[in-house]
């Protein structure tokens, strides 16, 4: 089985700045630079068969390439637990535009569509009940923002789980064509 995801992949710049504010919450599991991306698609767990006719589909995906800029953080709530801290992103329009296309040709090959809103963001550590309170950190870093950069290509991602948490590998990278 192949765990699956289509994402884009910050450039290094930004990246950079991410992982330079992460830290000042006891407990966190913040990402690492392999793990920072901007889920376009979660796909799951697939077969072999069906991982060729994802990355075969997603070649088919057309759309131009955009920019964003990060845009403040904001947390997800684990159903009463808390769940993760991530950093936004703006503006939503292409992205959403990509994310509707990525999934459109995700459904071609096969793979049901997703029941949750889409709402375009990079995590940047998981939090749990043991974790320390996330205010300050918050209060420090919440405006955080860049100016904006290219989004030129997405990729599909294999997710390989292990008790030291997640480690991504990209499979295939998309160009954004004009």
């Amino acid at each position: 089985m192949h765990r699956l995801f289509a994402a884009i992949r910050p450039p290094a710049e930004i990246r950079e700045k991410l992982l330079s504010i992460m830290e000042g919450i006891r407990g966190a599991r913040w990402q690492d630079d392999g793990q920072l991306h901007l889920t376009l698609r979660f796909i799951g767990e697939v077969e072999r068969h069906q991982a060729e006719d994802i990355a075969l589909a997603l070649g088919q995906v057309r759309h131009p390439p955009f920019e964003i800029a990060l845009d403040g953080i904001g947390q997800f709530d684990g159903n009463g637990a808390r769940g993760g801290l991530w950093v936004g992103v703006t503006p939503h329009d292409a992205l959403r535009h990509l994310h509707k296309a990525v999934d459109s040709a995700l459904r071609r090959a096969g793979v049901p569509p997703e029941g949750r809103a889409y709402l375009p963001h990079i995590t940047i550590a998981r939090i749990n009940s043991s974790s320390g309170p996330v205010s300050d950190f918050v209060a420090v870093q919440g405006t955080i923002a860049s100016a904006p950069f290219a989004v030129d290509s997405f990729c599909l991602y294999e997710s390989f789980l292990s008790a030291g948490g997640a480690r991504y590998e990209i499979v295939e990278r998309y160009p954004l064509l004009s």
